[in-house]
Parts: structure tokens; C-alpha cells; sequence
């Protein structure tokens, strides 16, 4: 590496200048204060642990997106969190061991091998909400209400939610008689949302009649509130399990749009994003000019169970620098007061008194050239005969 590249970073990894810091940690603020409203508790799950502990239950889809390292004291595997949820649930399970329902949440970086779903950044601030112990549709419908909630206060603009159902389609396939492999084999063409290749593939399994046909019809079930009623009729020979999904997500999509009636819901019943560990009702926030998903999250019951304690679960996460980035919140206004450097100590009291009150006071260094506006200010404090006061620059 020359002396001129020592400053460039790996790709994926980037730096938070002071304007957009200031806005990040404003935000992380609120978004916190949000959470502890709606009785989320705070819990920060080390950055790096064991890694038969980090990839254990969902973690186990994380394996190619996590860094490993050999710790130097134990000799063991070691690796960096790609993802905080998988913590939350041990945490959840093995430390608080409740009996009721438990809503955490936390707000921290996390580190993946390639970029994650959210964007071009492999090293996230990841925030999110997890409710544990309770398997009611009401838990779902809170956690989409505070995943919309948090990037409204986080100034996204026009917002949509997708919704769907991972249990529709795991039980067409058990319907089908599909293997493990089939299953995972036909899911991968579900989302690339190409009929051909999906008919190509039942017909080497054998799958023919009202099941081939149901699980076809999963590519064209998508769009308003009307696909459900669409479903029902499309799938109507289908078990009861299917049927009863189909009423859960129309549940849940009810109670959001009357207490959030500003967001408009879509259904997607082939896109199963998180497959591998969600059990139950999925979702993703989309924002205009952006291609993927900027919040997803959904119902991962039984997660617990490899700490010791099985339990319902629900939750969503977002990647907070890209709240951030996309956010249409007015930019933080210039609002500190610039003061001269002097051995004076009414100068002293008086910025003393003004720092504890909240207020920015930069102290104008000797021989430095630059303007209040340059620092940071719009007010400076002058001198007068009533001693230090704040004047606007």
C-alpha cells in the first residue's frame, strides 16, 4: 500500500463525518426514547462471543456472513455479530428466564463478510425490537406498528409495507409431499418469481393437480388488501393451516391499518425473505428509490430453544445508518455560541453555566483562523457592562 492509499477503507466499511454523526446520534437518541415508550428494554450483547454460541438457532444462517477469529486466550473460534437477534433471543432465554412476555431492544454495529440486505455496507448500525413469550397475533401487530413508528420519527418518507406468510407455502409443500431439498430447490425459483423454471420443477417432482396448481398461484398472489380474498379462492382446497394463515395475515393487516392508516400494506405471498427461521407472519418496509428492503422482520417462534428455553418470538431490525441517509428530516441547525479565550473567571462561570444548561460554547483558540459559522455558531458571548452576555453573531 502507497503512502496516498493508507486512507482508503475495505470496501463496504465507511466513515461518519461530524455533520451526519451528529444527526446518527440525535436519532439513536429518539429512536431509543421511542422503544422505552412502548416498554422495550435496552440490553448491548457483546460485539464478539464463541461462535457455537453466536451462530446457534437462526444465528446458523449467519455462518457465511460472520467473521471468525481464533481467540488467543482460550484457543477457541471466536466471531464478530453479523446480526443482534440471535443474542437477544439467548439473552431472552438463559438470563431473564421469564414466564411472560418480554419486549427487548438494542441499537448497535454488527459486522458481515459480504453487504447485508439493507445496503452496500457490511458493517451496519443495526436497531431493532424483539417481543418474547407470546404467540398471539396481537404481538405480531404491535411489532409492525413500532417498526412503522420508528422510521416515521426517523423521517422516511412514503413508506410501504409488504406483507406475507412463510407457513402458507411450508404447508403446500407439505401437502405436495416435497422434500427438504425440493422445498429449499423450489423456494429459490419462488424468488426469482420465474413461473417457468417453477413449472419445470414440479413436473420432475411429480407434483401435479391442486397441488402444483396451488403452489403456482403463490407467483401471482401479490398486490392490495383484494389478494386475500383472492387467495382464499385460489386456494381454497388447501388445509385448513393455509386457510387459517391467510385469516392471520388479514388480522394483523386490519390492526395496522387502523392505527396506522397513513402506510399502505401490500401482500406478497411468494416472497419469503428470512425463510430459513421465520415460522409465521413476515414483513419489509420499502421507501421510494430504494431497491431493497430498508426494515423486515417477522415471527421466529421456538428460537429460544437451543438456550434453554423455547419461546414465541417476533421482531424486526433496520440498519440505522441507512435511516439516516435516506431520511427527509430537516438538517440539524448551526446553534452554538462562540467564546474568546480568556483568563477571566466571570468568562468561565458564565460558559460553565451555559454547557450545563444544554447550550454549545466553543472556545475560540488563539491564533486560529476561522469564522463562528466554521465552529459551529450563530451566537458569540461579548462582554458588556452587565458582564458576559450572548449576542448573535
Amino acid at each position: 500500500m502507497t503512502t496516498k492509499d493508507r486512507w482508503l477503507l475495505p470496501d463496504g466499511i465507511e466513515e461518519v463525518l461530524p455533520e451526519d454523526a451528529r444527526r446518527l446520534e440525535l436519532l439513536r437518541r429518539q429512536i431509543l426514547d421511542l422503544f422505552n415508550s412502548w416498554g422495550y428494554e435496552l440490553v448491548m450483547p457483546p460485539m464478539i462471543e464463541y461462535l457455537e454460541s453466536l451462530l446457534t438457532g437462526l444465528g446458523e444462517d449467519l455462518d457465511l456472513q460472520t467473521f471468525k477469529i481464533t481467540d488467543q486466550l482460550s484457543g477457541r473460534l471466536m466471531g464478530v455479530r453479523p446480526d443482534i437477534t440471535p443474542q437477544a433471543a439467548r439473552i431472552d432465554a438463559h438470563y431473564l428466564k421469564r414466564d411472560y412476555p418480554t419486549r427487548l431492544c438494542y441499537l448497535g454495529p454488527v459486522l458481515r463478510t459480504r453487504p447485508g440486505e439493507f445496503a452496500a455496507s457490511r458493517e451496519p448500525l443495526q436497531v431493532g425490537a424483539e417481543l418474547f413469550g407470546h404467540e398471539g397475533l396481537e404481538s405480531d401487530a404491535e411489532v409492525l406498528m413500532l417498526m412503522a413508528s420508528t422510521l416515521q420519527l426517523a423521517g422516511v418518507k412514503n413508506i410501504n409495507v409488504s406483507l406475507g406468510h412463510v407457513g402458507i407455502y411450508r404447508d403446500l409443500c407439505a401437502e405436495a409431499g416435497l422434500s427438504e431439498v425440493q422445498e429449499t430447490e423450489l423456494f429459490a425459483v419462488l424468488q426469482r418469481k420465474s413461473a417457468a423454471e417453477a413449472r419445470v420443477l414440479l413436473h420432475d417432482y411429480g407434483v401435479k393437480g391442486k397441488q402444483g396448481d396451488s403452489l403456482m398461484a403463490l407467483l401471482s398472489l401479490n398486490g392490495d388488501q383484494g389478494v386475500l380474498a383472492e387467495a382464499r379462492k385460489r386456494l381454497a382446497k388447501a388445509s385448513s393451516s393455509v386457510q387459517n394463515s391467510i385469516d392471520a395475515l388479514e388480522s394483523v393487516a386490519n390492526i395496522f391499518a387502523a392505527q396506522v392508516p397513513d402506510i399502505e400494506l401490500f401482500f406478497d405471498l411468494a416472497e419469503l425473505s428470512g425463510y430459513g427461521y421465520h415460522t409465521g407472519i413476515i414483513f419489509a418496509a420499502y421507501a421510494q428509490g430504494q431497491g431493497a428492503a430498508i426494515a423486515q422482520g417477522g415471527r421466529y417462534d421456538g428460537i429460544g430453544q437451543a438456550f434453554g428455553k423455547s419461546r414465541p418470538a417476533t421482531g424486526f431490525s433496520a440498519d440505522m445508518r441507512l435511516l439516516n441517509k435516506i431520511s427527509e428530516s430537516t438538517a440539524i441547525k448551526v446553534d452554538g455560541i462562540l467564546a474568546p479565550f480568556a483568563n477571566d473567571p466571570d468568562l468561565q462561570a458564565t460558559i460553565k453555566k451555559l454547557r450545563t444548561r444544554g447550550e454549545c460554547v466553543v472556545v475560540e483558540l488563539p491564533g486560529a483562523e476561522a469564522s463562528a459559522s466554521d465552529l459551529g455558531c450563530n451566537r458569540k458571548l461579548v462582554k458588556s457592562k452587565a458582564g458576559w452576555e450572548v449576542s448573535n453573531v
